[in-house]
């Protein structure tokens, strides 16, 4: 059985060691639930909680994670995903 390739990887630690990391992994096929053919990880996050956060779990789809809201995701590219991501921690970063 093929298995998932990674296509990003990306982790850094801030001074205040709240934490960025990025996941992407591009399936071996497309399916209905992950139909860009990438699973994927996007995690900010400070003590151990995540504070905003892209992913696609199965059985949830596309969600976006900023605080304690859950909310659908629209994936368009994985250019835009990983530029959406930096700017909802950019935005979270200014607020804390």
């Amino acid at each position: 059985m093929p298995k998932a390739i990674p296509q990003v990887y990306f982790k850094q630690a801030f001074a205040d060691e709240a934490i960025p990391e990025i996941t992407v992994l591009s399936l071996p096929a497309a399916d209905p639930e992950r139909p860009h053919g990438l699973k994927y990880s996007l995690f900010y996050g400070k003590n151990r909680s995540r504070l905003v956060g892209h992913d696609n779990e199965r059985g949830k789809g596309d969600r976006r994670h900023i605080g304690p809201i859950e909310e659908p995701y629209v994936f368009t590219t994985l250019d835009r995903l990983i530029a959406d991501f930096h700017d909802d921690v950019r935005r979270m970063r200014q607020r804390t």
